[in-house]
């Protein structure tokens, strides 16, 4: 193949190989091959041609392949070939590349994965709420229509389904069918969506699907934890569990409230019990708490103390924002609170952890008490994200809440017939609301304000509250000027930034990123800016349209569909220079909620 086959020392050992093989200098260049890699190149010369190019590969790739158990393929000529350096490197810094062809092992493995069995469970949300805003002539109606486009997308797949409970569905397909319905983006969220009802009550779907493992039962447990996510995030969306990977499609449609509070009735009795059978309670939020944070603390504390238990509330660190009511807190001296190491030392074997506002361990203010107690509670109103606490003796996430402030006022409400907090304790609870919904415009629905009354006429001020949220005229200032300098994009998104360093940051964003709403046309916004501490705070706002909780969740934030934020160690700059590559690729996707594509 090369007529100076013989001035190239080993182009002879190569000829004698029963497979192809080339060699490559140091600059990448074949100088040798032979005569058995014309089986993977169609052309039959390949010296002097780069081979880096040839192969869409890299030397590090086939470097890092000889120590370790990967492999580097590539496909040609309907055949498939791992690429193998040679162990050393010569002299003349040459090293010779082996092909060995896989293509039959490719085939058997391929459909070997193609015949995978996958679980998926779909369920209808909010059926309650829906058979009960449907007129009693037509209550069945759009259940029937959700059945009938559920078999049918189902046999349009291959996949063989069966309803297990009046809202509830259980499908089993193979992966190929399964990649097939990825590749779609899970399109009958699309068609469900589309179902009108007499009354405008948004249908959608929750769906969970499994894959990935090796038993049907461990492909069954993924499912199930699957369809958990996509219920706790809202619904309307579809989570694929395939092994240890999680993706998410859809979530277009905001949480619907649930009209019942027998749950909060449930989670009260549940809790009480808990707090009973407990040496003592600690309660804790996530780092640098905010308004809605505190005053639930605050309101788990109270119930603690109610039933006459030792408690206390982990606060390390609090910015500017928190300062007044914090300091009004610690000046009635009512209220234990207590940094990380005061309360690792308090926690014993039957010590009873409640954290509020969040559900990951990665953000609570104190993660060594998740390892220390025996049992934990979660109370929090954000979307359910993969990395959730584990082993709870009590959830209580309810992402259509406004804040984890409402859901602590319920529980209140139902732990006992006689006023349990004062006046200030239910400022902070309205105070946490008040913060959470922008002012009752975000987020809101009847058990917001039900809850928001009760507060009142448990004494809650609202003049009050109201001065918790001063800011000083330097943030006041800042936050102007964050306005006046906001960039618009096509896509109808504002960004922004807050030049400087301030404590108040997380406010101060918000509230830039809530004003830049009120401009027509925008129909999403980002706010970012450093704190006192050097981090950068993003808060995200959307009128609707734009899920900015999936882009938070890029830098490991998260928060609803329309109000969602993040703290990073990015420059403010190398935030929104990020989110505007970001946007347009989210947007052209038709806002689906997708990690990446599940079919790896």
């Amino acid at each position: 193949m090369n007529n100076n086959a013989g001035s190239i020392p080993g182009s002879e050992f190569l000829e004698s190989l029963p497979v192809p093989a080339c060699m490559v200098n140091r600059e990448g260049t074949v100088v040798y091959a032979n005569a058995l890699i014309k089986n993977v190149f169609a052309y039959d010369d390949i010296i002097d041609g780069n081979f880096f190019a040839l192969t869409r590969t890299k030397l590090e790739e086939l470097e890092a392949a000889k120590e370790s158990d990967e492999e580097v393929r590539i496909k040609r000529n309907e055949q498939v070939f791992v690429l193998s350096a040679g162990r050393k490197e010569r002299d003349d810094g040459i090293i010779t590349v082996y092909f060995a062809n896989v293509t039959e092992r490719e085939s058997l493995r391929s459909n070997y994965r193609e015949e995978h069995i996958c679980q998926m469970y779909v369920s209808i949300d909010n059926y309650d709420e829906l058979i009960s805003n449907s007129p009693s002539d037509s209550k069945m109606t759009v259940p029937a229509e959700v059945d009938k486009l559920l078999n049918k997308w189902a046999e349009s797949n291959n996949a063989a389904i069966e309803s297990i409970s009046e809202d509830s569905y259980l499908a089993t397909l193979y992966r190929r069918d399964a990649d097939n319905i990825i590749e779609s983006r899970f399109s009958i969220l699309d068609d469900i969506r589309a179902i009108r009802t007499k009354d405008d009550f948004p249908v959608s779907l929750s769906i969970g699907m499994g894959m990935g493992v090796k038993s049907l039962q461990e492909t069954t447990e993924l499912a199930e934890a699957a369809l958990d996510l996509a219920m706790g995030r809202g619904g309307d969306q579809a989570v694929v569990k395939n092994g240890d990977r999680t993706h998410y499609y859809g979530g277009k449609l905001q949480s619907m409230e649930k009209n019942n509070k027998g749950k909060s009735r449930i989670i009260a009795h549940a809790l009480k019990q808990l707090v009973r059978e407990s040496s003592n309670v600690i309660v804790m939020g996530h780092r640098w708490p905010d308004m809605d944070c505190f005053g639930s603390a605050i309101g788990a504390y109270k119930i603690a103390k109610f039933l006459e238990k030792d408690a206390a509330i982990v606060i390390e660190e609090y910015n500017e924002a928190l300062q007044a009511i914090y300091k009004q807190a610690k000046a009635t001296e009512n209220y234990e609170i207590v940094d990380r190491e005061k309360a690792i030392g308090m926690c014993d074997n039957k010590t009873l952890v409640i954290v509020v506002d969040t559900h990951r361990p990665g953000m609570v203010e104190c993660p060594e008490l998740l390892d220390m107690a025996d049992k934990i509670v979660v109370i929090d109103h954000h979307r359910l994200s993969d990395d959730s606490i584990e082993n709870l003796t009590l959830s209580y996430v309810e992402s259509y809440a406004s804040s984890a402030s409402e859901l602590m006022t319920e529980i209140i409400q139902y732990t006992s017939n006689k006023k349990i907090v004062n006046k200030f304790e239910a400022e902070a609870l309205l105070a946490g609301i008040t913060v959470d919904t922008n002012r009752y415009s975000i987020k809101t629905g009847v058990r917001t304000f039900e809850a928001s009354a009760w507060l009142r006429r448990v004494g809650a001020d609202t003049t009050e509250v109201k001065r918790f949220f001063q800011s000083e005229v330097t943030a006041f200032q800042m936050r102007a000027e964050a306005v006046a300098g906001a960039e618009y994009m096509d896509e109808g998104v504002a960004l922004s930034i807050s030049q400087g360093y301030s404590t108040d940051a997380q406010i101060i964003n918000a509230q830039v990123a809530d004003e830049l709403l009120m401009v027509k046309g925008v129909k999403a916004s980002f706010a970012a800016g450093r704190n006192d501490k050097g981090k950068t705070v993003v808060s995200a706002r959307s009128l609707g349209e734009v899920n900015v909780q999936v882009l938070m969740e890029r830098f490991n934030g998260g928060g609803h569909l329309n109000s969602a934020g993040a703290q990073v160690d990015m420059s403010p700059e190398e935030v929104i220079a990020e989110l505007k590559e970001m946007i347009p690729e989210y947007l052209g996707a038709d806002s689906d909620e997708s990690e990446s594509s599940a079919q790896d």
